[in-house]
């Protein structure tokens, strides 16, 4: 970020601003007292006091202070820079033994350290442009997304997702450097848990509501890493798995048909008969989309042989056997058909589940 001081500092003198009863008051000592002068600034600018000339100490005064505040911005640019220095570093052959080990251990702290500084930096999105033009993503997607270690790996797709949040033009820029098939292949694939559940929130990051990236996103499959990721072992990924599925079936009624043509359906209701769980909730979401004003996807949710409808019934009871006092009888003196009214059943039980998990 650049600023220019003196057309800033011209634009506020042109502002009537002191009357003669506060030439005595003492200057601002940091950034709260610029913002507070700012203001007061606008409020005499409003009033009926005529203008006064701003005296030169004043002037003074005022064009360091924002020298100030820019140099807080380029010293987060060096701070990037110096982070991208280390990762830049060439590391040494992982022939462990001895001290060679514990030097290789330093350098994974270092740059694990250097991560974290760029994730925190990059929450300003001044900052996650600077650290694209500084060509840190470039960097992330192609040397630390398959690094060796996977303290690193998670931290380069933490980096990408921090950047690429409610971010078109870094999103666009991630996708033209084939970010979204790494970030699936680690989500599908990668060996360590925590690895599957940063690359998946990164590819989050990229395919909600940005179009570019949910097409990206069908031509690498990317709806059946969801429906592996639902039944993964990994609590964490199994839920973020089913939320996105969610959230894209919410944006994009128009993929059902892809959805229910790969068995879809089916494999939702293989999750709702594992041990109950938070992610049901995001599963039967799932189901309700599927079928609503969809009708080969309640078509495929009245085959007798998936046994839907006494699922959900015996779940039902299940939770509501948890807490009487706090669930909604929604089954009781009624007789739910599910070749009625298979929507209705779906969100009722929903609303029993978030009872249940609310408390």
């Amino acid at each position: 970020m650049t600023c220019s001081i003196d057309s800033f500092l011209n634009e506020y003198l042109a502002v009537n601003t002191m009357s003669e009863d506060r030439q005595t008051r003492r200057y601002p000592q940091n950034l709260q007292g610029v913002l507070q002068l700012a203001v007061e600034a606008g409020s005499a600018a409003e009033g009926p006091a005529p203008p006064e000339p701003m005296s030169e100490e004043r002037k003074t005064w005022l064009r360091e202070a924002l020298t100030e505040l820019c140099k807080g911005q380029m010293d987060e640019v060096e701070q990037m820079k110096q982070c991208l220095a280390v990762l830049r570093k060439e590391g040494s052959e992982r022939e462990r033994g001895g001290e060679e080990e514990r030097e290789d251990d330093d350098e994974d702290d270092e740059r694990e350290t250097a991560f974290e500084m760029l994730s925190e930096l990059c929450e300003n999105l001044d900052n996650a442009r600077d650290l694209m033009t500084l060509g840190g993503l470039e960097l992330c997607v192609s040397q630390y997304l398959n690094h060796a270690q996977s303290g690193l790996r998670w931290r380069a797709a933490q980096l990408i997702a921090s950047c690429a949040q409610n971010m078109p033009q870094l999103q666009f820029h991630l996708l033209s450097i084939g970010a979204l098939p790494k970030l699936l292949q680690l989500t599908d694939s990668d060996p360590n848990p925590t690895v599957r559940v940063k690359a998946l929130y990164a590819v989050s990051c990229l395919v909600r509501e940005q179009e570019a990236g949910l097409q990206a996103f069908l031509s690498h499959d990317g709806f059946s890493v969801l429906m592996r990721g639902m039944q993964s072992e990994n609590e964490k990924l199994r839920t973020k798995s089913a939320f996105l599925l969610l959230n894209l079936l919410t944006s994009h009624p128009e993929q059902k048909d892809t959805l229910v043509a790969m068995g879809m359906v089916q494999q939702l209701v293989s999750v709702l008969r594992t041990p109950h769980s938070p992610v049901h909730e995001h599963v039967l979401g799932a189901l309700c989309c599927l079928v609503e004003d969809f009708p080969q996807g309640l078509k495929d949710c009245r085959n007798p042989a998936l046994g839907l409808e006494e699922l959900l019934r015996q779940r039902s009871k299940e939770l509501q056997g948890k807490e009487e006092s706090q669930v909604i009888h929604v089954f009781e003196n009624q007789i739910v058909k599910l070749d009625r009214n298979v929507v209705v059943m779906l969100q009722n039980l929903i609303s029993v589940m978030k009872c249940v998990f609310s408390m």
